[in-house]
């Protein structure tokens, strides 16, 4: 087994990791014990929603996280590892792509916020390597206000990007 392996293996399974439906692992580190009432949020969510949450969360060369979005703003810490590239597509159709790393002489940023309602994907921008970051989302994260890409829905919206559509979607 290659140390690139053994490394991922091990981050893994000290910090208990689990694979993430878009691609990755990860694992929640923290979740407010305060609740948001249905009431005080946005008609689209659906129940009431903890004031934040916070996940560790590993891609790898071999991955790639899928185009999803979310309802909630949702901010990337880097921590360890390769730099991560994040390719977002805005509401309006609007593409982007930002590295995520601690060469900020290079350009990156060691965080990043994606607005809500907002696609994003992230690959790690090195061979054989992997990306270990934090997502913090506000208001807290549910599976409810998770929408994973269909390939050929997201391109029939946005034509314009049909190529890194194709490459960053599985279905």
């Amino acid at each position: 087994m290659s140390i690139y392996k053994e490394r991922i293996d091990q981050l893994v399974e000290r910090l208990e990791l689990l694979p993430h439906p878009e691609g990755g692992f990860y694992k929640e580190t923290y979740r407010s014990k305060g609740l948001i009432s249905k009431d005080s949020l946005p008609a689209e969510f659906e129940g009431e929603r903890n004031y934040s949450t916070c996940i560790y969360f590993l891609l790898t060369s071999e991955n790639f996280s899928a185009f999803h979005r979310i309802r909630q703003d949702e901010i990337w810490h880097f921590y360890l590892g390769s730099p991560v590239t994040l390719h977002i597509i805005s509401p309006d159709g609007e593409y982007s792509a930002s590295e995520v790393g601690h060469h900020i002489e290079k350009g990156e940023v060691p965080q990043l916020a994606i607005l809500a309602g907002h696609w994003f994907a992230a690959e790690v921008k090195a061979k054989n390597a992997f990306c270990l970051v934090g997502c913090t989302v506000a208001p807290g994260f549910n599976f409810a206000d998770f929408e994973l890409a269909g390939r050929e829905a997201l391109q029939n919206k946005f034509p314009e990007h049909i190529e890194i559509i194709a490459r960053l979607t599985r279905v």
